[in-house]
């Protein structure tokens, strides 16, 4: 909620780190929307403040909120652009799924020492590349915490939608419980369609009961 005497920037900072707040007087609904991210942000009072540790920054050439790449995964991915490789490719090498392999290389799971070895050969990189992919990152951090990219979107719609059936159907067959997304594999299939290609995602995760004790 707005405090008498609020700035338009510090409505736009709260609005950004999850506050709920009006619009500070004057401002346009454009304006409003920009601060929340379902627009483009043209106006340049509406940069936000850099207050989340390096863990945002502004793209300065479309002007929105986006997730930064560290220095290993920009050396990764210009070293498999260059060698012309697809995360198929990597994955064969590495007896590994695909997925896994990009989750990798985006700083979301982390390698075995020899896996990072052999990463690191095939893309004729330095052995301090291999070793940061041992390291154990920390998962998640899409900002903003919608995600604004129009195919990662999709996925937080589909939870939107379904994300209520699908526990409904879950627990149908299983139980009070979760699926795990840690016992889990996830792999990616081109279906062919005559009405255009389709996208198949295959999901499987152990099922955790809640306990009772």
């Amino acid at each position: 909620m707005k405090k008498e005497g609020m700035t338009r920037r510090d409505c736009l900072v709260l609005m950004q780190t999850g506050g709920a707040v009006l619009a500070a007087p004057g401002m346009a609904a454009r304006q409003v929307q920009a601060a929340q991210g379902a627009v483009p942000r043209t106006d340049p009072e509406l940069k936000p403040a850099d207050h989340s540790g390096g863990q945002l920054h502004i793209d300065n050439n479309h002007r929105r909120l986006s997730m930064p790449k560290d220095d290993i995964t920009l050396k990764l991915l210009s070293a498999k652009k260059e060698k012309n490789l697809t995360f198929l490719d990597l994955g064969r090498m590495l007896g590994r799924s695909e997925v896994w392999v990009a989750a990798v290389v985006y700083r979301q799971a982390s390698a075995s020492r020899e896996e990072a070895q052999r990463l690191v050969t095939a893309l004729g990189l330095s052995a301090e590349v291999g070793a940061a992919l041992v390291e154990y990152p920390v998962k998640g951090g899409l900002n903003p915490v919608v995600p604004t990219d129009p195919l990662i979107y999709r996925f937080y719609e589909i939870m939107q939608v379904y994300g209520m059936p699908l526990k409904a159907v879950i627990q149908e067959k299983f139980g009070d419980g979760i699926m795990s997304a840690i016992d889990f594999t996830l792999d990616v299939e081109r279906t062919e369609d005559p009405k255009g290609d389709r996208v198949k995602l295959t999901m499987s995760g152990k099922f955790l009961p809640y306990r009772a004790w």
